[in-house]
C-alpha cells in the first residue's frame, strides 16, 4: 500500500486546494532543460577543478556527510547504478545520511565572490527567516538545502540542492529569471542542472549516466513538497 501511495504521488498530478495562506511562494517554471546524472562520490575529470563529486561547493566533506559512495564502490571508483521503483529509488548498496534526490543548479552564492556580494538581492527568498540573518555570513549558503520540483512527462519528482553547476556558477537570469531564458552553459549539452540517480530513477530517464532533456523545474518552499521518498532522510546540514 506504502509503495502504491509514493507511486500515485509521482506520477498524478493532483490539484491543491489548500487556500492561498496555507502554501508557498509561486515560483516560475523554467521548461525544456536538459538535465545530466551526477553523484555523490564520482570523479569524472580528476585533472578539472570541479571534476569531482566528493566535495560540493557548499560542502567540502560531501562524501563523508552524504555517508559515501552513492552508488557502487569499487575499490577508488565509485559508479553509479540504476534504481528501483519498489525502494524509491534509493541506492540498494550503501545507507544515506542525506537526502539521495540531489541536484545541482548553476549559481554559487558562497564561493563566487560577486554572488555573495549580491545575493541578498538576487536570490528571491533572501528576505525571509532564517535567511535573512545569514545574508552577510559566508558559513551558510542560501541555495544549498533548498527544495526543487521537477517534471518529465508525467511524472514528478523532488529534490534538494545540494551543488552548483554544471558548467556554469554565476547564471542568474537562467536560476532566477522568470522569463524561461535558457541556460547559458554550453557543455554537456545545454545542460542546466545535474540531478542524482534517485531523481534520474524517478523521472524514468533511459540513461542512468547520460543527458536527458524534456525537464521542468521550479524552486518551491518547504510547504509545498508532498510525501515522497524524496522525505525519507531530508538534509539540513549547513555543509562546510
Amino acid at each position: 500500500m506504502a509503495v502504491t501511495v509514493v507511486l500515485a504521488l509521482v506520477t498524478t498530478l493532483v490539484a491543491d486546494d489548500r487556500s492561498p495562506a496555507q502554501r508557498g511562494r509561486r515560483y516560475p517554471w523554467h521548461t525544456g532543460i536538459t538535465a545530466t546524472t551526477f553523484w555523490v562520490g564520482e570523479i569524472f575529470d580528476p585533472d578539472a577543478d570541479d571534476g569531482s563529486q566528493r566535495i560540493s561547493a557548499f560542502d567540502d566533506e560531501w562524501l563523508l556527510h552524504y555517508g559515501g559512495c552513492d552508488g557502487v564502490q569499487t575499490g577508488d571508483d565509485c559508479r553509479t547504478e540504476r534504481r528501483r521503483r519498489d525502494d524509491g529509488w534509493f541506492p540498494r548498496r550503501m545507507t544515506p545520511l542525506e537526502n539521495p534526490f540531489y541536484l545541482d543548479l548553476p549559481y554559487d552564492d558562497r564561493n563566487v565572490e560577486q554572488n555573495f556580494r549580491e545575493r541578498g538581492d538576487v536570490v528571491p527568498w533572501a528576505d525571509e527567516e532564517p535567511y535573512r540573518d545569514r545574508v552577510a555570513d559566508r558559513r551558510h549558503s542560501l541555495m544549498k538545502n533548498r527544495w526543487v520540483e521537477l517534471r518529465r512527462g508525467s511524472r514528478r519528482c523532488f529534490g534538494q540542492v545540494q551543488d552548483a553547476g554544471p558548467g556554469e556558477y554565476s547564471d542568474v537570469r537562467y536560476v532566477f529569471g522568470a522569463d524561461d531564458v535558457r541556460p547559458r552553459n554550453e557543455r554537456y549539452g545545454g545542460a542546466g542542472m545535474d540531478v542524482s540517480p534517485a531523481i534520474t530513477g524517478c523521472l524514468g530517464f533511459d540513461d542512468v549516466n547520460g543527458i536527458t532533456g524534456g525537464i521542468r523545474w521550479r524552486f518551491v518552499d518547504r510547504v509545498d513538497v508532498p510525501p515522497g521518498p524524496w522525505l525519507r532522510v531530508v538534509t539540513r546540514s549547513r555543509g562546510s
